[in-house]
């Protein structure tokens, strides 16, 4: 059989095994989502009807890949491939009536959910300062753990300040109901309710699905375990993969006893192992093993590969984080000078904040980067703004989103206003867009009622237009007509890269409805509520700068591990805490499995961390594997013009004086690069090659001349080598130290070095 051709013997078992509940641990790089695939196509030459058939994968990238990969051996078109949310969704709006919703629910993201809660502490009158972080806590804590406020107020009843944060709770859940919206939270609670409470609709979907697959069990909570076992509660065949030692994810409520001891569910259970990895070298696999094994709580596996021992991870100590960051780059230079893509290199961290520096040295050598686990795109406000518009057109009852854009543009409808206004609502028991509609019967001055009144004929007119229109079309409408893009009109840096990001909105729409033939708003505004980290992640070539939490799943032929100090990897609330610390190190094993062929783990002996410098400690992850690791004997180099402000001479193998190179900040003369390198540190990618031996440095090489900066503005049409023509839509810094963006329409908005990027100005 074609589908089985392609499988080792570790990986047919489990998908010939289509009977009764299945649980497959899968190593890291051991082929997870092959296996997977190949048991929905195996199910469907059996003869298994495609919508008889579920996989819950765990982001929407992961559903996106799995279809493209099912849709090249078969029909699927009625097949479920989704996230567990998403389903949930599908779900709810299905029998929405018999929760006591409506199908055209709104989905609040994390933003939103802070709003009502900042909200009800103002109604309550609490000090937000003293409450309004302790409630959004304590709310997600109970809404994970599937307890009511009642509930939850007994089993917590003893913590400091819950009272309180119940009463929030309930007041938040009645805003919620009567602005006809759920939660991220709710879309999982609602649904297991629903399939607890109703027999016909568990019986319903759970003879419809037949076959129940599920991805990354391991991250899954006890509210998604639940929903899983009552979708298969009538024929048990549920067939899970997943990595105990992989389980990251604790701090947002997944439980790895599901997977640790799914006997206890599924008695009859069968158990299979996938151990051999396709994606690493055994060096790289040999740290791997050796740093769970530290762990207590686990199944137990070993990685092994067929493939070469590889070079060994390589260890570095920096004496500030700017030699930790200089130390990444000029690798990651030399390679790519070699002919390695940028998109070989990860550089991956425990926390976000370490991002600074390398940014700061990427931008210096011309390093194009992205940065992930961060400020995503439809978190601007810009952007947010729009969305609460179109929420608001698609569900009226949303009065969050009302009061988010009543006053967006400025339209002179002040605070006073927007009080009476819900004052009004609550009395009456309707919505603010009821309010707002009825605004004749309230006690405002007559201007204001004016301005309320134009308001709400404005969204009802978008209202009406909504049924006409697809969704592309009335987005349009709705920013040529609302004067969004009139409050950006100035040619600031600000507005500009406001109004650029609003045209990519546009676009996100537009491509939307062209890939997703009859999708409405509600669809479209679905699909950008459950949007996740590592769906920003595309094909460019840039260095990937982000958290391991970010990267889950991916892999790549060279990463940097930095940041490995105690209270940073582990993390400092991990101390003392063995379940927490466990985690910790499933983290360290995930980010060392994502590498290829090169692993470098780094650490900084001084950190600038919190406003303050401080001394750092070796994190004990290293100290645990430091037999396993190449820590070459510190070489001095001559420096080749620069100073580094004490940098110099850093740690094991330290490239005295790095590069030798400023990057601005005042200093406008271009300067030499040195091109000092330690063969044992650099990864050989692009040509092959192996780096030439040297027992000195090589002499420094001027840099290529930097073209004149002063001619680039805001508007100025380009020609970029790779990515077409453009337009400069904002730029930072001065003279060869200019950074600009610029908008392409094949390759979206790119950060560029003026000086040295492959640009021509049109005229």
């Amino acid at each position: 059989m074609e589908i089985l051709e392609e499988l080792n013997e570790e990986q047919i078992k489990p998908v010939l095994d289509t009977e009764g509940a299945v649980l497959v641990l899968a190593g890291a790089g051991s082929g997870k989502t092959r296996v997977l695939t190949a048991r929905v196509g195996y199910l469907l030459q059996k003869g298994v009807p495609a919508g008889s058939i579920l996989a819950i994968t765990f982001t929407n990238k992961a559903a996106r890949e799995m279809r493209e990969r099912l849709e090249r051996q078969a029909e699927i078109g009625s097949m479920w491939v989704c996230t567990i949310h998403s389903m949930c969704v599908r779900i709810l709006r299905m029998y929405a009536q018999k929760r006591g919703i409506r199908d055209n629910f709104s989905i609040y993201s994390e933003q939103e959910r802070n709003a009502v809660v900042k909200q009800v502490c103002k109604e309550l009158g609490y000090d937000e300062d003293g409450i309004l972080k302790a409630a959004r806590f304590h709310i997600t804590n109970a809404k994970m753990l599937g307890l009511s406020p009642a509930a939850y107020l007994a089993q917590y009843r003893y913590e400091r300040g819950v009272a309180e944060a119940v009463k929030v709770y309930e007041r938040y859940n009645a805003h919620l109901k009567a602005y006809n919206a759920l939660d991220f939270d709710d879309l999982l609670t609602e649904a297991r309710a629903l399939l607890a409470a109703d027999e016909e609709a568990r019986a319903y979907l759970s003879d419809k699905f037949r076959y129940i697959h599920v991805d990354e069990f391991q991250d899954t909570n006890a509210v998604q375990f639940d929903i899983i076992k009552l979708l298969a509660s009538h024929h048990g065949n549920l067939f899970v993969v997943g990595d105990d030692d992989q389980s990251i994810y604790g701090w947002r409520g997944a439980e790895i006893d599901n997977i640790l001891h799914f006997e206890r569910s599924f008695p009859n259970m069968k158990l299979y192992k996938l151990q051999r990895n396709y994606r690493s070298t055994g060096n790289i696999l040999a740290l791997a093993n050796a740093s769970i094994a530290h762990n207590n709580f686990r199944r137990g596996k070993q990685l092994w590969t067929d493939a070469p021992a590889g070079d060994k991870p390589v260890y570095y100590e920096a004496e500030e984080e700017a030699g930790e960051a200089r130390y990444c780059a000029r690798l990651i230079a030399e390679a790519a000078s070699r002919g390695a893509k940028y998109s070989d290199f990860a550089i991956l961290m425990r926390i976000n904040a370490l991002t600074r520096s390398f940014e700061q040295e990427f931008t210096g050598l011309d390093i194009p980067y992205k940065v992930f686990g961060g400020f995503k795109f439809y978190e601007r406000k810009e952007i947010k703004d729009i969305l609460a518009y179109l929420r608001l057109i698609a569900n009226p009852f949303d009065s969050e989103a009302l009061r988010r854009v009543i006053n967006v543009p400025r339209r002179g409808i002040g605070d006073k206003t927007v009080q009476t206004l819900s004052d009004f609502a609550d009395n009456e028991e309707l919505s603010l867009y009821d309010a707002v509609l009825s605004v004749g019967e309230l006690p405002l001055p007559a201007a204001a009622k004016e301005k309320v009144k134009a308001f709400g004929a404005y969204i009802k007119d978008l209202i009406v237009l909504s049924q006409e229109l697809a969704a592309d079309a009335l987005t349009d409408r709705l920013i040529q007509t609302s004067g969004m893009l009139e409050q950006y009109a100035d040619s600031s840096d600000e507005s500009v890269t406001k109004r650029a990001n609003i045209a990519e909105f546009q676009n996100s729409v537009a491509e939307f409805v062209r890939m997703n033939e009859g999708a409405t708003l509600s669809d479209y505004l679905q699909q950008v509520t459950l949007y996740s980290d590592t769906d920003e992640m595309d094909d460019g070539n840039y260095v990937t700068l982000a958290t391991i939490h970010a990267v889950k799943g991916l892999e790549f032929p060279a990463v940097f591990l930095i940041g490995l100090e105690e209270d940073v990897m582990p993390i400092s609330r991990a101390v003392g805490n063995e379940g927490e610390l466990e985690e910790e190190r499933r983290l360290m094993y995930v980010a060392i499995t994502r590498a290829q062929r090169r692993l470098y783990l780094t650490r900084s002996k001084s950190r600038y961390l919190y406003g303050r410098r401080e001394p750092t400690v070796r994190s004990r992850f290293v100290e645990e594997l430091k037999d396993l690791l190449s820590i070459p004997e510190q070489r001095a180099y001559p420096r080749y013009g620069g100073d580094f402000g004490g940098n110099a001479g850093y740690g094991y193998g330290g490239y005295r004086g790095g590069y030798g190179r400023s990057y601005g900040y005042g200093n406008s003369a271009p300067r030499r690069v040195g091109s000092a390198r330690q063969e044992e540190s650099l990864p050989t990618f692009g040509t092959g090659k192996p780096p030439v031996r040297t027992s000195r440095p090589t002499p420094a090489q001027p840099q290529a001349e930097k073209k004149d900066t002063s001619r680039f503005a805001v508007g100025t049409r380009v020609r970029h080598a790779r990515f077409g023509e453009g337009e400069v839509i904002a730029m930072r810094g001065t003279r060869e130290n200019l950074i600009i963006t610029v908008h392409f329409a094949s390759a979206g908005n790119k950060d560029l070095a003026a000086a040295l990027a492959p640009l021509e100005i049109l005229e």
